[in-house]
């Protein structure tokens, strides 16, 4: 082979690398982005539709979604133990209202506002917007809206109790016509749920978790006392079960479906339940807020999910899309008309096809504006654990109310005093 063959074939070498090396360098910029989302187990299911739709409309980008489990504790212990590893395999968490602080706090969320503007709420429902700000940034843009509400049986009473009083009289007199077996079945389980209903009836009491400060538990005062008082009483006179010191929301509404109870305490989940075909009560159930003392307010627990951005995402913009996308009106809306969903938008709730399909839209609406947040303090989840542990006792009449709400408040100070952040106080009683 002569010279100049050779330096050709050489040139012709160089040309091929270079070509492969292009090609490939295109086609690594063609190559989609992953965008990974951990959800609870519920809402992978729900969002199976969304997702494939969002990937077939966005081919430069893949979603995929991490199934988690069940419980709220549950998954957020699963979300913690890959951050705290320092390599999350998660862009994007589907996050419980009370994580926000604890999240933010830890750095491992990225403030949304760069990527989706400061008014990224602009169109969310007030109630839907609390809890999704710390520290003065966004952290979380919510998908679906939850409350705590009051179930009534439409066919049992002409308009629900409005007081803890009325409750009690409205439910033991039914019970003693023989209408039902029980008056009023909730959420008494060691666990979140059981926090949540205390915080309703706190307030309709006058009273305050943690401190508008946030450095000092409240849980002692004559209202924490009142609270936890009534709730052992509804099982001293049988108005609920002893049974409740073990359920949880699906136990409620299974005594509920089954007509066994006048009323309940659940989230916006169970109407579509109540109105299937099984249903013992399908088409006699009504909605509304929690009970509250004469001159009190009543309170719905805010409990939305909502989507945050993991800090240490490669791929952040391609992240906040996704956010965008799977919070749109068409999103919240096929939630609510395929699964009943409660939106976070306030145009969904003026929204024919959604009211037709869904009477208690308009009650869902007016309860909203009564949502009371649990505390947005990075140490919630001890808080809560505090508290649960406590009023457990009360319910189980371990303890009296007084006894145990003030060693939930020393034991609460405590804490917060050792993290630097509460103010002095008396020690708790063993």
């Amino acid at each position: 082979m002569g010279l100049r063959s050779t330096l050709r074939y050489a040139v012709l070498a160089l040309l091929l690398v270079g070509l492969i090396a292009t090609g490939a360098l295109w086609a690594q910029r063609q190559a989609p982005v992953v965008v990974t989302a951990l959800m609870p187990a519920p809402f992978v299911e729900a969002t199976v539709p969304i997702v494939e739709r969002f990937n077939r409309s966005h081919p430069g980008i893949v979603l995929r979604v991490n199934r988690g489990p069940f419980e709220t504790e549950a998954i957020s212990d699963l979300a913690i133990s890959s951050l705290l590893l320092g390599d999350s395999p998660y862009d994007l968490l589907l996050m419980d209202v009370t994580w926000t602080p604890k999240y933010a706090a830890a750095g491992w969320l990225a403030p949304l506002e760069p990527l989706l503007g400061d008014d990224a709420l602009a169109g969310v429902v007030p109630g839907a917007q609390e809890g999704n700000r710390f520290d003065g940034h966004l952290w979380r843009i919510p998908l679906v809206a939850d409350m705590g509400l009051l179930y009534w049986r439409t066919d049992l009473m002409a308009t629900p109790p409005r007081t803890p009083d009325e409750l009690m009289a409205t439910a033991g007199a039914l019970q003693r016509a023989g209408r039902v077996r029980w008056g009023y079945v909730w959420q008494g389980r060691q666990y979140e749920g059981l926090s949540c209903v205390l915080l309703e009836v706190l307030h309709g009491f006058g009273g305050t978790w943690l401190s508008a400060s946030g450095d000092r538990v409240e849980l002692g005062s004559p209202a924490g006392v009142a609270a936890a008082a009534w709730l052992r009483q509804l099982i001293v006179q049988g108005i609920t079960p002893r049974a409740v010191a073990n359920f949880a929301e699906p136990e409620a509404l299974q005594s509920f479906e089954a007509g066994d109870a006048a009323l309940m305490r659940n989230w916006p989940y169970a109407w579509a339940e109540l109105q299937k075909p099984g249903s013992q009560v399908r088409g006699k159930v009504g909605v509304t807020t929690m009970v509250a003392a004469p001159g009190g307010r009543p309170a719905a627990t805010q409990g939305s999910w909502g989507f945050s951005l993991v800090s240490q995402s490669p791929h952040p913009r391609e992240a906040a899309l996704v956010i965008a996308a799977l919070t749109a009106p068409e999103v919240q809306k096929d939630l609510a008309q395929r699964l009943g969903y409660t939106p976070t938008l306030l145009a969904l709730f003026e929204d024919p096809e959604l009211v037709a399909a869904n009477p208690v839209l308009p009650e869902l609406r007016r309860a909203l504006e009564a949502t009371v947040l649990r505390p947005l303090s990075p140490l919630y989840a001890q808080l809560s654990d505090i508290l649960q542990r406590q009023l457990s006792e009360v319910i189980t009449g371990e303890r009296v109310a007084a006894e145990g709400m003030e060693r939930a408040q020393s034991l609460s100070n405590q804490l917060l005093r050792a993290s630097g952040v509460g103010v002095s106080g008396g020690a708790a009683r063993s």
